[in-house]
């Protein structure tokens, strides 16, 4: 941008009989020195990028002058015609930067963002190249994990580029333990907020094509906001305002698309609009689904919210998503016996007492019993370890008096995640790694979905990609 510049506006695109038309007048051109009745030209960036109007005594043009009901005569820029204009089809707005004799007028920032990350995506599937991911505020990688062997199943090859986790026990888990790490995955170890704002790292990551943001549910869910006592999430004073941060990564790696879990309740936080408002101006459509474990399969009755924000250009709707054919499973398929159970079998008799309070006292809290021949469990949460009344309990085969928590292995396969994501964990670190995160499957369907969208867009031949033509393709191998 030229260094002279005195005005930069970002002005509307419009269309007149049929042709785009960019229209100045005013203070701003003739602060930089168009005058009525003055000569410019009109030309071409050579790399179609921009379109330069300047003054010049051998002008084809001629400015124009509109008189104001004052008296004051203001000069007028008019440009209407497919021959200046054309690059810009599909733009709603452009930039214009002033400066002396002379105005450049470009795609706005957003959109030369967009066009660049619609342009690295088909490079890399059509080259055959792998796409990067990366992981904010991942935990233990379970939905890079679920969206890695997504774009695996609709034929798109990925890498991890970067994971962002600040616990240090679940970053150090997901190197030795989580097979989406590899040697180029690069570890940010970091608060987001932090990360998000901190120029060295950020300069050395690069652009990514799809991130994954498992932001905290702290300040949504349900006990969340009663233990605080929240008017809203955004007060929770840990992670509330980390939609923030998120907004200011997203910016910066300019994804071709992005996947956000979360509690349902999250869908209606403030936090959500923001994603939902700013992510549109970032020139991508948002889609939002929630899902339950059981509707794909898995044995977890838990509901959770994903917002898929893809970039402008490429089709993709949530509407075609339809969960894969499954077989019904019963309970007792997962549950583990002999001696990884032996010895967790217990009376529970103060739970049992606890409960017969509640119900004296009109609280309606119930012991969750199964033996084993129910087709689902309900949400199985971080929690879990520490016992608690409502928690899910199993019950003896032989014995019904015995009941016993599920173990770490048996909450796995409740959410249908691959069980060498929690090898070598205690119990207590398991069931957080497990609790707060995903039901596998149906965000490998929502990976898989995404994934084929991708592949389309790449393979659609000669297309035009807002404001930039991009060149006839080579049939892919």
């Amino acid at each position: 941008m030229p260094a002279d510049m005195h005005t930069v506006k970002i002005i509307a695109m419009k269309t007149h009989r049929g042709a785009p038309r960019v229209w100045f007048e005013g203070s701003t051109p003739a602060k930089s020195g168009f005058e009525p009745g003055m000569k410019y030209s009109v030309n071409k960036d050579p790399d179609n990028k921009g379109v330069l109007i300047e003054l010049c005594d051998d002008g084809r043009r001629t400015v124009s002058g509109k008189e104001y009901a004052n008296g004051r005569m203001v000069p007028v820029l008019d440009l209407n015609s497919k021959a200046d204009l054309g690059m810009f089809d599909g733009c709603q707005s452009v930039r214009a930067v002033f400066r002396e004799g002379s105005v450049y007028i470009s795609p706005v920032a957003s959109e030369m963002r967009r066009v660049r990350r619609l342009q690295r995506l088909r490079d890399k599937l059509l080259a055959g190249r792998a796409i990067s991911t990366a992981g904010v505020c991942a935990g233990g990688g379970i939905l890079d994990h679920a969206v890695h062997s997504g774009l695996s199943d609709a034929g798109v090859s990925s890498y991890l580029a970067m994971h962002n986790e600040i616990r240090e026990d679940l970053s150090n888990h997901v190197i030795e333990n989580n097979d989406v790490f590899c040697e180029d995955s690069m570890l940010l170890q970091m608060p987001l907020q932090e990360l998000a704002f901190d120029p060295a790292v950020m300069s050395r990551i690069g652009e990514i094509d799809v991130v994954s943001l498992g932001l905290p549910c702290s300040g949504a869910s349900v006990a969340g906001r009663a233990k605080r006592a929240l008017r809203v999430p955004e007060e929770h004073p840990d992670v509330g305002h980390l939609v923030v941060a998120a907004l200011a990564l997203i910016a910066k790696l300019n994804p071709v698309a992005c996947i956000f879990e979360n509690v349902p309740l999250y869908a209606s936080s403030v936090s959500a609009v923001l994603i939902r408002q700013q992510l549109h101006d970032f020139g991508y459509d948002t889609h939002e689904i929630e899902v339950f474990g059981p509707d794909f399969g898995e044995l977890e009755a838990r509901k959770r919210w994903c917002l898929a924000a893809v970039t402008k250009g490429i089709d993709f709707d949530f509407k075609t998503l339809v969960p894969q054919p499954f077989a019904v499973r019963q309970l007792s398929e997962v549950l583990e016996t002999g001696d990884a159970v032996e010895g967790r079998w217990s009376q529970m008799t103060g739970l049992k007492a606890k409960q017969v309070r509640d119900i004296e006292a009109g609280k309606g809290f119930l012991m969750q019993t199964y033996t084993g021949e129910e087709s689902r469990i309900n949400t199985l949460t971080k929690g879990i370890a520490k016992n608690r009344s409502t928690d899910p309990k199993i019950v003896h085969p032989e014995n019904p008096e015995l009941l016993r928590m599920p173990t770490a292995v048996e909450h796995a396969r409740c959410k249908g995640v691959p069980e060498h994501l929690i090898a070598g964990l205690s119990q207590t670190t398991a069931h957080e790694l497990l609790g707060q995160g995903i039901v596998y499957k149906p965000f490998r369907q929502v990976a898989k979905h995404l994934g084929a969208a991708l592949k389309r867009f790449a393979m659609a031949g000669v297309g035009v990609i807002g404001a930039t033509r991009i060149e006839p393709l080579r049939a892919a191998a």
